[in-house]
């Protein structure tokens, strides 16, 4: 299960609607616990992509160790990363399956038409043949800080 704060929700979801129509992306930073994951902060990141940003999104390994530097400042673990689905469903495509890697959170938000809609979790299995659904739980607590980039 994934555990995430109305308010990180809200931030996902509007982070989505101010890149559309193209795709947004960033890190989810948190904790495991024994109930589940938990993501405390965000870390936007820009969508590095130039040839479909409409449909996919990018990042560069610089991006990826300023998310683990974040985390590891905030002493929180990176554990995922969200983006969007512009005009289409919070579903994986084949392309995220492609890039994704086993054990992070993968959460989507559907925006349609600049109105964000859906929001799901997935996690890759071992074997990188399938995401499976992953629950979220929104708490309606208020997130600790934001982590800004």
């Amino acid at each position: 299960m994934l555990v995430l704060t109305e308010d990180l929700a809200d931030r996902i979801r509007k982070h989505g609607v101010e890149t559309y129509p193209n795709e947004c992306c960033g890190a989810l930073l948190g904790t495991d616990r024994e109930d589940g994951r938990e993501v405390r902060e965000l870390f936007p990141l820009v969508n590095r992509r130039n040839d479909s940003p409409r449909s996919r999104f990018s990042i560069t390994p610089d991006d990826f160790r300023a998310a683990e530097a974040a985390a590891r400042e905030r002493r929180l673990e990176l554990v995922g990363w969200y983006h969007s689905h512009p005009d289409h469903p919070a579903l994986p495509s084949e392309y995220d399956r492609e890039h994704a890697w086993p054990w992070y959170s993968y959460v989507i938000v559907s925006v349609a038409e600049r109105e964000p809609k859906q929001i799901t979790s997935w996690r890759l299995a071992d074997d990188r043949t399938r995401f499976a659904p992953e629950e979220i739980s929104v708490s309606h607590r208020v997130a600790p800080t934001q982590a800004t980039r």
